[in-house]
């Protein structure tokens, strides 16, 4: 019996596309039954990925619905008022306080891309993270030079300082690595390459190239410099 090959439909970026047209709350009503077929390919999606994750690394998230974001917007604190957002999205916890960083997946007509890391490091976290980068850089460098981490994701990304961080020499061989205050990888993907059979497998293989680095920031954030677990 042949697998079944689970893709993005066209129809579902569409959606988002009359949702940027149409971000009101009487239009989304008025399709709302359009709306929830149209997730359910997106859970569908969603489950498969976790199924894959599964197959190399333990996920707390219990299901593919589970992991996705709700599509409305909280507006509270946002200059834009507009009520739904115009993507689908959703992500992944790792199981056990040993296993850090998180999975993530965003899909939007010419915005589409598959991210892990570590957003908002606590104040502890990072101090630990500078520390470790500070003492011997290395290991994390060896890990962003290497081919699937270059072909993958290019580079690391997230928010910099612009200055030294506090306690740390500016000298440091480590200094490119200390201003990082988030810890991101990130991999783009086209409109056509999310609607082809192989986003699955492609978005999976992305996932997995992350484990080199998040088993390593995983060890800095929970063993002491002699890997004692904390």
């Amino acid at each position: 019996m042949s697998k079944t090959i689970i893709t993005i439909p066209k129809s579902s970026m569409d959606f988002l596309s009359l949702i940027k047209k149409n971000n009101n709350r009487d239009w989304f009503n008025a399709h709302k039954e359009n709306f929830l077929k149209e997730q359910q390919y997106i859970e569908q999606f969603a489950e498969a990925l976790l199924t894959e994750l599964n197959t190399h690394d333990v996920i707390e998230t219990p299901s593919g619905k589970k992991s996705l974001h709700r599509i409305y917007r909280d507006t509270r604190f946002s200059k834009e008022k507009t009520p739904y957002k115009t993507n689908w999205s959703g992500s992944f916890r790792r199981a056990t306080k040993y296993r850090r960083g998180g999975y993530y997946f965003h899909l939007e007509t010419g915005n589409s891309f598959i991210a892990g890391g570590f957003w908002g490091p606590s104040p502890e976290d990072l101090k630990r993270i500078r520390d470790d980068f500070d003492f011997d850089d290395a290991p994390i460098r060896k890990i962003l030079k290497s081919k699937s981490f270059i072909s993958t994701f290019g580079t690391l990304q997230g928010e910099q300082l612009k200055t030294t961080p506090k306690g740390f020499d500016a000298n440091s061989k480590a200094i490119d690595l200390l201003r990082y205050k988030q810890f991101l990888v990130i991999r783009k993907f086209t409109d056509k390459e999310v609607l082809d059979k192989n986003f699955l497998k492609e978005a999976h293989l992305t996932f997995k190239h992350m484990r080199p680095f998040f088993d390593y920031m995983s060890e800095v954030l929970t063993t002491d410099i002699n890997g004692i677990e904390l």
